[in-house]
């Protein structure tokens, strides 16, 4: 052990010292290449289905899409303006979860950008496309190379950063808590309708409950819609994205939900794939929406406040106040900025303050 431990420190402390303009320049040149036509369509993209249901083409291309639009030199400036100039001669372990595609990604960016040596660990679920890109990122530039470690078990490090569920929180918390962490547990993401959304807006919560399937802490499982709201008017423009039931995954999960509530005499609407059902909890399963009645906005402001802490976002264009949550226009839940933190907790903060 004793071997291992001074053999990883020797690899930190020898690593190239990169300056920030060094990091950034890499970077920028890493979006350029994720937005290219050539890199989209290369069939490795194409195959990660294969291993991973999920891992839809569509959803691999959208997320690397998000990832490029980000990655541009005055936005990582502006973002990095804190940043010391030097690199930081400290590792961070890194958890990743695999639920979505690259959905660590940020993680590992924020850790790279900022000048310490990313320990990284990814989901079983992940498919190799992490590490893809990253190979992309050592040939643009190989002196990122002792700064890119990929690891079974994580040893020898001085932070934590780990994503994952309610229970493997636990599991982090017992075993990662004496370093300075970030643990993040489940989360979910709702919408407040008002009654006054255009036809587009509509449209546009459709994105930020299907995109991805769902299966991401900024996709809406909840939504608040104002007392005598026409449910018809919003499966209707939410009738867009019908295709979805053609997932055999995602349907199967309709399919099963559908028969329980019909078994158990549950109310609920049905649009042919996707069930609203009405619902205090937060959280829903798979192909489900829950939703409340509200008479008054406040009394939404009182469930966002009592709930903050499993609350991802949220998306609407009624003026909220006095709530400590993002809040994004409808359908702009999926597109968060390099200042939209997981959780709401300052990665790059974080890192600077035990750099």
């Amino acid at each position: 052990m004793a071997n291992i431990r001074q053999k990883n420190y020797r690899i930190i402390l020898n690593s190239k010292i990169l300056k920030k303009e060094q990091r950034i320049n890499a970077f920028v040149k890493l979006g350029e290449l994720l937005d290219s036509v050539e890199f989209k369509n290369d069939s490795f993209l194409e195959s990660l289905v294969h291993k991973n249901a999920w891992y839809t083409p569509s959803n691999v291309k959208q997320q690397i899409q998000a990832i490029a639009n980000n990655l541009k030199k005055e936005k990582l400036e502006n973002w990095l303006k804190d940043v010391p100039n030097h690199s930081i001669q400290k590792s961070v372990g890194l958890v990743l979860a695999g639920n979505l595609p690259l959905v660590g990604f940020h993680d590992i960016m924020t850790v790279l950008l900022a000048g310490f040596v990313a320990k990284i660990k990814v989901s079983s679920d992940d498919a190799g496309l992490t590490k893809f890109i990253l190979d992309k990122l050592l040939l643009i530039d190989p002196d990122f190379k002792d700064k890119v470690l990929f690891v079974e078990k994580l040893e020898n490090y001085d932070l934590v950063i780990a994503t994952g569920s309610n229970n493997s929180a636990r599991y982090f918390e017992y075993y990662f808590g004496k370093k300075p962490h970030i643990i993040r547990k489940n989360r979910n993401s709702l919408s407040v309708l008002t009654g006054n959304e255009s036809d587009q807006e509509l449209n546009g919560l459709g994105h930020d409950i299907f995109d991805f399937f769902g299966l991401g802490c900024r996709s809406v499982s909840k939504l608040f819609i104002p007392r005598g709201y026409n449910i018809t008017r919003l499966m209707e423009n939410l009738e867009s994205f019908h295709e979805i039931k053609n997932h055999s995954k995602y349907n199967n999960n309709y399919d099963f939900n559908k028969s329980i509530y019909l078994i158990n005499k549950n109310k609920h609407f049905d649009n042919g794939f996707l069930l609203l059902k009405e619902d205090e909890n937060l959280a829903s399963p798979l192909a489900v929406v829950h939703f409340e009645y509200y008479d008054r906005l406040e009394r939404v402001e009182e469930f966002i406040i009592v709930h903050s802490n499993e609350i991802q976002c949220i998306t609407t264009d009624a003026d909220l106040s006095n709530i400590d949550v993002p809040v994004f226009p409808l359908g702009a839940s999926q597109h968060p900025t390099l200042d939209d933190y997981a959780d709401n907790v300052n990665t790059l903060a974080f890192l600077l303050a035990n750099q």
